[in-house]
This record gives C-alpha cells, structure tokens and sequence, in this order.
C-alpha cells in the first residue's frame, strides 16, 4: 500500500483522483451546509377528546 493504491489517500494524491478517501474542499463544505440545516420539530398532534356515552 502506498502511492500505487487508489484506495489510500496517499495514492488518490499521487494519481490526483477523489473519492471516499480524499473528498473534494468544495464538496465538504457542501455536506457542512447540509448537515447544520436540521429539520424543523414537529409540531404534537392535537389529542382528541374521546366521547363518553352517558
């Protein structure tokens, strides 16, 4: 494993390819945005008052 390996990070470099191992700046800072934004609470759902029959 080395600079030969396209799997490691220090081969990707010295291919000069991306991927899992070696992601892209801009592409990080994408799934930074992404990942900070979460989703809205959900508001409860009104309970029901149940009818009794008296």
């Amino acid at each position: 494993m080395g600079k030969g390996d396209k799997k490691t990070k220090r081969g990707k470099i010295h291919i000069g390819s991306y991927g899992v191992k070696r992601p892209r700046k801009v592409a990080a800072k994408k799934t930074v945005a992404k990942t900070a934004k979460k989703a809205a609470p959900k508001k409860a759902a009104a309970k029901k008052a149940s009818k009794k029959a008296e």
